[in-house]
């Protein structure tokens, strides 16, 4: 056990680097952080062009935009955050940053493929590939969390870590923008190359200007810490905060309400109001990106604000966001006029997605410097498994047992939903009547039966300020 550095002892006043670098290095993790999104959020974008070609069904596509993604991401996530706890945070995350770029660029190439006398479908191999985007996500947010709560002090984190959390909304808002017109005029594999391959330099810059700062250097004086922490402490030490678990439990269900309706809500809005992917990119789903990336930041600078007559107000400020989101969801996927719709994403969105900022606040702040990265490790694996990766399959699974309930109630058992994504000319009229109805349906109910659940998420928020004085490290 080691004494924190006496070189230090100011760095919990202001940080560490002068005010101007700073703000470069978290600038540049909030770009990092957004290509993750961007090439996280693709698929959802491409998804009414992609999903036709590929013949499949809804559950395939949340499999495909979820649990396999999220797997291996969890998996390979804690080991890496593990070895990020004593090697070099920044050479770790260029290697990722490069290799998840890569495998977005390579996302392109998915199609059917002869080896030997086996024939592999396209869908497995953009499986595969996404699988490999993955594991490079893996090694950004916990290493990126890390280095901000050494640059930035106490004090200080809540809006840092706030602006950093942007990356998520405006991750997806810049996937939007610049994967939805490229999918309508070139297609959606040309998509994948333009968002993907300008990650790679992206990480060259990154490694060559971006500085590893010494551990525990923003925290006060005369902190203690071991020099190479085990898994086991961490674990140990989260065990005795359960602020960090009533956190986790609302960020899991908050993350699978969220994740599961950006991966549909493209293909919502193309068959509820007709858009193509790239007018559904523009017109509805970049301005609610923003809004939310806007409702992350402010609700990071108003806890921050209110945190010294109100230390529980980054837990409390999320809680009231998400549960008054509900009716603004319900609005949102009810409504028959598509501007109505936009608003009340966009609300929605905004007072929804300041729980990002509360959860990294939070998982950073009730554990020592020596474990940060594990706990936002383990904070994530709970996050990704549970709610990244089951919140999609969740709303495509519901979606395809509803279309199925329908259609018998429509008399129109063994109609596919591949056959309604197609030319509904070639059906006849009753079978074509049938997916008019139950094609869009289907899939509204599973988003407005998922959303309903942000009202859970935000109990186990509120439920978070019962112990979150106690357990707070830094203050």
């Amino acid at each position: 056990m080691t004494h924190l550095a006496t070189a230090a002892d100011a760095g919990h006043i202001d940080g560490f680097g002068s005010k101007a670098y700073r703000s470069y290095v978290l600038n540049a993790l909030l770009l990092v952080y957004i290509l993750n999104f961007v090439d996280r959020g693709l698929l959802a974008v491409v998804a009414p062009d992609l999903k036709p070609e590929l013949g499949i069904s809804d559950t395939a596509f949340g499999l495909l935009t979820g649990f396999g993604f999220a797997l291996l991401y969890t998996v390979v996530g804690v080991p890496l955050a593990q070895y990020a706890e004593t090697r070099h945070r920044v050479r770790i995350m260029t290697v990722c940053i490069a290799l998840w770029s890569l495998m977005t660029a390579l996302c392109g190439l998915a199609a059917e493929v002869t080896i030997g006398s086996l024939v592999v479908g396209g869908y497995w191999i953009l499986l595969a590939c996404r699988v490999g985007v993955g594991i490079g996500e893996a090694g950004c947010t916990p290493p990126a969390n890390s280095l901000i709560a050494d640059y930035y002090p106490p004090h200080r984190r809540s809006t840092a870590l706030g602006y950093y959390a942007m990356g998520v909304t405006l991750g997806g808002m810049l996937a939007n923008l610049v994967g939805g017109p490229v999918t309508d005029a070139f297609g959606w594999r040309a998509a994948f190359f333009v968002v993907g391959t300008p990650g790679i330099l992206v990480a060259l810059v990154f490694r060559l200007t971006v500085k590893e700062p010494p551990r525990g250097y923003s925290d006060p004086p005369g902190g203690v810490r071991r020099e190479r922490p085990r898994f086991a402490d961490g674990l140990r030490e989260l065990a005795s905060k359960p602020s960090f678990w009533t956190m986790t439990a609302g960020a899991t269900t908050a993350a699978f309400c969220g994740y599961g309706i950006a991966s549909f809500q493209s293909l919502f809005i193309n068959r509820s109001f007709g858009l193509s992917a790239g007018e559904a990119a523009l017109m509805i789903n970049a301005p609610v990106a923003a809004a939310s990336a806007l409702g992350t930041l402010t609700t990071g600078w108003l806890a921050e604000r209110l945190g010294k007559r109100h230390p529980n107000a980054i837990a409390w400020l999320p809680a009231a966001g998400l549960v008054a989101s509900v009716p603004f969801y319900v609005w949102a996927f009810t409504t028959d006029d598509l501007w109505f719709c936009l608003i009340g994403l966009c609300v929605g969105g905004a007072i929804k997605y300041g729980y990002l900022a509360a959860q990294y606040t939070i998982g950073q702040g009730v554990v020592s410097p020596q474990v940060r990265a594990v706990s936002t490790a383990v904070m994530l694996l709970v996050i990704n498994l549970l709610g990244y990766g089951l919140g999609p399959l969740f709303i495509g699974a519901l979606s395809d047992l509803l279309f199925g309930l329908q259609l018998r109630e429509l008399n129109a058992v063994g109609l596919t939903r591949a056959a309604c994504e197609g030319s509904l000319a070639a059906l006849g009229a009753d079978l074509a009547e049938a997916c008019r109805i139950a094609h869009p349906a289907s899939l509204q109910r599973a988003m407005l039966i998922t959303s309903a659940l942000y009202a859970l998420s935000g109990l186990f928020f509120l439920a978070t300020c019962r112990w979150l004085k106690r357990d707070m490290v830094a203050r």
